[in-house]
């Protein structure tokens, strides 16, 4: 296991037992710092960014993880809250993409229903998050 492996490892260990995510942000920015091309280290920055209440930051991270690897779908739910976060354009483009994916490959439709309760957990007025998970049916 490399040691950006590790760190990625080790700061998703700390985000899944820790209550406040602000504390794990900064091992995420030092993972896309030191690796820029690690899709899933942008996409859980992006997340952060959106539950520590930073949507133009998010924007930019998702939009990399979503260059970086346009068929994930978290990416672009974290797109898609950030664009509606910001009050910008194109979020159904990317909701019609999500719901594609998770018709195609039902084993994301869990994860995404995990991660979204997991934000609703953390955020719970969180109304985008809301709104995403009700176009998806999750």
């Amino acid at each position: 296991m490399s040691s950006q492996e590790t760190l990625f490892d080790s700061a998703m260990a700390k985000y899944q037992n820790c209550d406040d995510p602000s504390d794990v942000l900064k091992d995420f920015q030092e993972i896309t710092e030191s690796a820029p091309n690690n899709f899933a280290g942008w996409t859980c920055l992006a997340w952060l960014q959106l539950l520590c209440d930073s949507p133009n930051d998010a924007l930019r991270s998702a939009r990399i993880a979503v260059k970086l690897n346009p068929k994930d779908p978290q990416a672009r739910v974290n797109l898609s809250l950030a664009l509606l976060e910001t009050k910008s354009k194109g979020v159904r483009d990317h909701i019609d993409f999500v719901k594609r994916i998770i018709f195609t490959v039902p084993e994301f439709q869990e994860e995404l229903r995990k991660s979204i309760l997991d934000g609703l957990a953390r955020k719970p007025n969180w109304e985008s998050l809301q709104k995403v998970k009700n176009w998806l049916g999750l």
